[in-house]
Order: structure tokens, then C-alpha cells, then sequence
């Protein structure tokens, strides 16, 4: 396996995104297990991206305007409403009991959302696997799959890593009430900064 194609992987995967601003929210409020049920969900939402660019499909969505804005302008309304949620103390912020059913599937709901509306990871994987995989080479569906699957780990360690990590100082968090306040409201003005950021970006 290519140690360009580690390396590359590991910087796009560890460069704070909604996925990681996400796993990092859920970690500080909900805890541990949470964040890491954040994480999962997260990778899960790659997994369409995946089908998409094996079936061909990330092609006709770069090759169309119209179909890259449709998926881009969804990701942008959906950062948009998780920062008002946020900052409304409904969204990734909100602190809630982590164990109840309702609540893990919010979790799992919105974690998932977030990477499927990203069109910049069908970009990915449309425009940076297949410079490890040559067209016509034999195995080389497998050896996408085998890519891709290299990079879903990687998400879901580097997201659990920083779920925990921020789980780790929750409590001194919680316990002041002030700080939970303003670290939520810098939360939904990075969500909104995100979605801006995006609806400017061309593909």
C-alpha cells in the first residue's frame, strides 16, 4: 500500500471538518461512548460516497453542475440548521443522557447526515483513489474497496480519538456553565463559517 496515499489520507481525515467538529461536540457533552458512536456514524455517512464513486456515479456528479450544486446547497442548508440548533442548545451541544435509545439514534441520524451532504468526500474519492488504482489493472475494484476501507478506519480512529479526548475534560467543562455557553455558541459559528466556506467553494 502506497505511503503517499496513507499520508495524504491521515492529513485529510485529521484536518478538523464538520465530521471531527461533530465527534468533538459529542464527546465534550455526552461523553465518551457517545463520541464514539459519533465517530462511527460519521464513517458510515462515507460509505454512499464509496458506492458512488465504485458504480460511477461520482463522475456524473462532477461532470454535472447541476447535481454537484444539489448536493452541495443540501450540506449547506443542514451545517446551517446544526448551528442554529446548536446555538439554540438543541444540537451537538445540547447535554443530554447519552444512554437512552432516542438519543443514540439523534446521534447516529446526524453524524451519518453530515459526511453523506459533504460533497467534497465524493470528490475524494472519485479524484484521489483512482490515482492508486489504474483503470483496466487487474483486482482493481478490490483494491479500491481495500482503499476506501483503509480511509474509513482511519476516520473512525482519528474521530473516536478526538471524541474521547474531549470527553476526557468534560466534566471540568459542565461544571461551568458560562464556558458551556460560549463554547457552543463558537461551535454554531463554526458550523455556520463551515456551510458558508462551502457554499462558496466551486469543485
Amino acid at each position: 500500500m502506497s505511503l503517499t496515499f496513507l499520508l495524504t489520507s491521515l492529513v485529510i481525515v485529521a484536518t478538523p471538518g464538520t465530521g471531527a467538529l461533530y465527534t468533538l461536540a459529542a464527546g465534550l457533552t455526552r461523553g465518551a461512548r457517545t463520541s464514539v458512536l459519533a465517530a462511527f456514524a460519521c464513517t458510515l455517512g462515507t460509505i454512499p460516497h464509496l458506492v458512488a464513486a465504485v458504480t460511477g456515479l461520482a463522475a456524473l456528479l462532477h461532470a454535472s453542475g447541476v447535481a454537484f450544486a444539489v448536493v452541495k446547497y443540501a450540506g449547506v442548508a443542514y451545517l446551517f440548521w446544526m448551528a442554529w440548533a446548536t446555538w439554540r442548545d438543541t444540537g451537538a451541544l445540547g447535554v443530554d443522557d447519552d444512554r437512552g435509545p432516542v438519543s443514540r439514534r439523534k446521534v447516529l441520524t446526524e453524524g451519518i447526515t453530515l459526511n453523506l451532504l459533504n460533497p467534497k468526500l465524493t470528490i475524494f474519492f472519485f479524484a484521489f483513489l483512482p490515482q492508486f488504482v489504474p483503470a483496466g489493472t487487474p483486482g482493481a475494484l478490490p483494491r479500491m474497496l481495500l482503499l476506501s476501507g483503509v480511509f474509513m478506519a482511519m476516520t473512525f480512529v482519528v474521530f473516536a480519538t478526538y471524541g474521547i479526548g474531549a470527553a476526557g475534560v468534560r466534566d471540568r467543562v459542565l461544571s461551568r456553565p458560562q464556558l458551556v455557553v460560549r463554547l457552543r455558541r463558537t461551535y454554531a459559528a463554526t458550523f455556520a463559517a463551515l456551510g458558508a466556506r462551502l457554499a462558496i467553494e466551486s469543485r
